[in-house]
């Protein structure tokens, strides 16, 4: 019987999250690090959509790779893909369409001005 295949950590679960957003054309990724301010997770990510199917298609992706990675997801939002969040564990990854992503403005709750949020590249 072979051992299971090591469960990724918080970098490697982000460097799959973020080759899946940018291979589906997700818009404006912001990556905050919650290390310091949080236990729910290490990382989280915040991406746009540019409609409720494009959301519903990138987060289909990203769970879809997560799982082959061997990380278990929940996952809220996909009936109506305003906003999707799926919970990877130590990263957390959000999906909005543009105007709700704008109203909820996660990024200014969790990144103060000075530190905390980059932009991915």
């Amino acid at each position: 019987m072979q051992p299971a295949s090591p469960r990724p950590d918080a970098d490697e679960t982000l460097r799959l999250v973020l080759a899946r957003l940018d291979d589906m054309k997700a818009e404006d990724p912001a990556i905050i690090d919650l290390r310091d301010k949080s236990t729910i997770a290490d990382i989280m990510v915040i991406a746009t959509g540019r409609s409720n199917r494009h959301v519903g298609s990138i987060a289909d992706r990203v769970v879809e790779d997560l799982h082959k990675a061997g990380l278990r997801t929940k996952v809220e939002g996909m009936p109506h893909c305003d906003w999707v969040l799926i919970d990877a564990g130590d990263v957390i990854v959000h999906v909005f369409r543009p105007e709700v992503r704008s109203f909820y403005a996660l990024e200014k709750m969790w990144a103060p001005r000075d530190a905390g949020t980059r932009r991915a590249s």
